[in-house]
């Protein structure tokens, strides 16, 4: 009787273990599916959707006056979170790349809003007065430097990384959001082989034609945001 018993337990269980195993993998498929790749669709997540018009926002440059992004409509406008103590950014900054970008298409008309999100306290918070020295040093030549530090315009526009940029057309429709370009390292050297999807981006802007490549996934370090 008790090894009759003991035979129908072990069948039950080994049946259910049948029953819960493609279950278990069904549940696994969708966290897969969330890694995008570079150029890739990304994952939703909090933030503007591309196609739609862009959030509007307000915040105080470096030197405290307020900009809107209604003050450039009718203009092309690139956002850079940037924070000068992540090694992405510094990939970025220290082999001149995102001046050269900066100095290229404000030359062609474009609104570049540098912003910066970290927190007082947080790796990449600066004063008005250390963000202009170490603007001035590097050569760097955005429109404008924005402060953001209680990340308001950050969660809105669903900001995870330094970098992570957003390309707006004139009619202020988000064109484009995402990785600055497909090396997905710190190594300085991998800017040379780099695809860019920003630079793309603008291009296609410029030309009025659609973005061919609008929504990757962002990579480089978290912001750093104030803790709720």
């Amino acid at each position: 009787m008790r090894n009759h018993f003991r035979s129908n337990l072990l069948l039950n269980v080994a049946a259910l273990l049948v029953v819960t195993a493609p279950a278990q993998s069904m549940l696994a498929a969708p966290v897969q599916a969330q890694t995008a790749l570079p150029g890739a669709p990304a994952a939703a997540e909090a933030g503007p959707t591309v196609g739609k018009p862009a959030p509007a926002f307000s915040l105080k440059d470096w030197d405290g006056k307020t900009r809107k992004l209604s003050d450039y409509k009718g203009k092309i406008v690139v956002l850079e979170w940037f924070n000068h103590g992540c090694p992405f950014v510094k990939k970025h900054y220290d082999t001149n790349n995102m001046q050269d970008l900066q100095k290229k298409y404000t030359a062609k008309n474009v609104v570049w809003l540098s912003i910066c999100s970290s927190a007082e306290g947080k790796q990449g918070y600066c004063t008005p007065e250390e963000h202009k020295k170490m603007f001035k040093e590097k050569g760097a030549a955005p429109t404008a430097v924005l402060i953001d530090s209680e990340g308001s315009v950050g969660h809105e526009y669903g900001a995870k990384t330094t970098p992570d940029m957003f390309v707006i057309d004139g009619k202020g429709t988000l064109v484009y959001a995402g990785a600055i370009d497909d090396q997905r390292t710190p190594d300085k050297e991998s800017v040379k082989t780099a695809k860019n999807y920003v630079a793309e981006a603008l291009d296609e802007t410029i030309a009025k034609k659609p973005v061919a490549i609008s929504l990757t996934k962002s990579y480089g370090c978290s912001v750093k945001y104030k803790q709720q």
